[in-house]
C-alpha cells in the first residue's frame, strides 16, 4: 500500500509552496478597488518590489505568468524589425527567442548548450562585430529553470561595457528573483523579468518587468507597445488603475504583501539568499554521493555555474522517469521533469528530473525530499552511491 496520506509536497521548480499566511491573507472577499486599503497598501508594495530587486528605478506589475512577463519586456523594449542578442543556456533562454521573434524582433543567438553557463567574452566578440550597433539588448536567464544553469550576470555586464557598445542588459530572473543574490542597479541591468510563483512564494498570477530609466526612455519610442502592456502607466502613472491597466489583481497583492513582508522585514533579504544556498548544496551533496559507482550526474558540473532555487540532474535508462512516478504514487512527492533535454516521445526524455528547493523551503523539507528519492532508488532497484542522507545533512550544517 502506498504512504501518501498525508499532506503531499510540489518539489518543482515553480510553482512553489506557498506559506499558509500568504494563503490566508488572499482568502477573503474582494475590497473597494478605488479608494481605502487595497489603495494604500499597493502603495507600500512598489518600493518593497523595488527592495527585492535592489533598485531605486521604476518597476511595472502584470496580471501574467512569466510568459507574459517576457512579452511585456519585449513589447516595451523593441520596436519593429529591431535585433537581440541572446545568450541561450536551456530551453528558457530558447524560449524567450521564440516569444521575441513571434513579436518581429530579429534575434541573434548564441546558444551555449544544456550544461554550461553563457561565456561573456562571447557574447562582447558579438557585439564588437555590430559595428552599426543594431543589437538593441542582450537578453539572457540569469538561472534558466530547465538547465538549473546560472549567468554571471556581473560578467556579463562588465563585458558589455568593454565593449562601449550601447546595448541594453535584459535578465530573466524568474527562477532566481527571492532565491539567488540578485542586485538590479549594482549589475546594470536595463531589463529585469519575474514573476510571483517562485520564490515570491505566491500562486502563479503575477509577473513584474523592473526596468531602468535608460530602458524607460527607450520604451518612449518602441513601436511594438501595445496600451494593455506599456510599463509606462504602470511604473509611472499616478492612478491606482494605471498599476494595473484595470481591475487590479486584488488578492494576490494582499499575498505579495505578506511574502514581500516575510523576505524582506523577518527573514530580510541577504538571509534568503543564504537558506537557498545551503539547501542547495544539501541537494548537491546527495546528488554527488548518489553518483559515486553510478551513472546518477547532476546537470551542471560546475558548482558556481548552478542556481540554488532548482537541482537539474540525470538518472540514465528510464531512472529519472520511474523515480518521479514511484515518488508521486508511493511517497506523495512530486519532482519536476527534464524540461528541454529531450523531446517527450523520445526514450531519453525519462532520463531526466529537476528538484525545486524555491521560496518557503526549509531543512526538512529538502531532507524529505531526499529521504523519499532515497527509497524510491532502493524500491526500484536504481543503481545508487551510499551515504547520500549523510551528505546532504552535513552540507546544511556548514557555512
Amino acid at each position: 500500500m502506498p504512504i501518501t496520506t498525508g499532506r503531499s509536497y510540489l518539489a518543482i521548480p515553480g510553482p512553489s509552496v506557498s506559506p499558509e499566511r500568504v494563503l490566508n491573507a488572499m482568502h477573503r472577499t474582494a475590497p473597494n478597488i478605488y479608494e481605502g486599503e487595497i489603495v494604500d497598501m499597493t502603495k507600500g508594495l512598489i518600493p518593497d518590489l523595488k527592495r527585492v530587486a535592489l533598485t531605486s528605478q521604476n518597476v511595472a506589475i502584470y496580471i501574467a505568468n512569466g510568459h507574459g512577463a517576457w512579452e511585456a519586456a519585449n513589447l516595451n523594449m523593441f520596436s519593429r524589425g529591431d535585433k537581440a542578442l541572446l545568450a541561450a543556456t536551456g530551453r528558457f533562454g530558447h524560449g524567450w527567442a521564440e516569444a521575441a521573434r513571434a513579436m518581429g524582433v530579429e534575434v541573434e543567438m548564441i546558444d551555449f548548450g544544456k550544461a554550461s553557463r553563457a561565456e561573456p567574452e562571447l557574447i562582447a566578440d558579438a557585439l564588437r562585430a555590430d559595428t552599426s550597433h543594431t543589437i538593441k539588448a542582450v537578453l539572457v536567464t540569469h538561472v534558466d529553470t530547465a538547465s538549473s544553469a546560472r549567468n554571471d550576470i556581473p560578467a556579463i555586464r562588465a563585458a558589455i561595457d568593454s565593449t562601449g557598445h550601447p546595448a541594453m542588459l535584459a535578465v530573466d530572473a524568474i527562477a532566481s528573483l527571492g532565491c539567488d543574490e540578485l542586485r538590479m542597479d549594482d549589475w546594470g541591468i536595463d531589463v529585469l523579468v519575474g514573476a510571483s510563483q517562485k520564490g515570491l512564494m505566491l500562486p502563479p498570477g503575477l509577473g513584474f518587468v523592473w526596468f531602468s530609466d535608460k530602458a524607460l526612455e527607450v520604451s518612449k519610442s518602441a513601436d511594438l507597445v501595445t496600451p494593455y502592456w506599456d510599463w509606462k502607466p504602470r511604473g509611472t502613472g499616478t492612478e491606482f488603475w494605471q498599476y494595473f491597466g484595470g481591475t487590479a489583481p486584488t488578492h494576490h497583492l494582499y499575498g505579495l504583501r505578506e511574502a514581500l513582508t516575510m523576505i524582506l522585514d523577518e527573514e530580510g533579504l541577504e538571509n534568503v539568499w543564504d537558506r537557498h544556498r545551503r539547501l542547495a548544496g544539501s541537494v548537491w551533496a546527495a546528488f554527488d554521493a548518489w553518483g559515486r559507482g553510478s551513472t546518477i550526474r547532476l546537470n551542471m558540473a560546475d558548482p558556481t555555474s548552478r542556481g540554488w532555487s532548482v537541482t537539474a540532474a540525470t538518472i540514465p535508462n528510464g531512472g529519472a522517469g520511474a523515480l518521479r512516478r514511484w515518488l508521486e504514487a508511493e511517497a506523495g512527492v512530486t519532482l519536476g521533469i527534464g524540461l528541454g533535454m529531450a523531446l517527450p516521445h523520445e526514450p531519453a526524455y525519462q532520463d531526466f528530473l529537476r528538484v525545486g528547493h524555491m521560496g518557503h523551503v526549509n531543512a526538512h523539507m529538502t531532507l524529505g525530499v531526499l529521504g523519499t528519492m532515497e527509497a524510491g532508488m532502493q524500491a526500484l532497484g536504481i543503481a545508487h552511491g551510499p551515504g547520500a542522507l549523510e551528505a546532504a545533512a552535513g552540507a546544511l550544517l556548514r557555512t
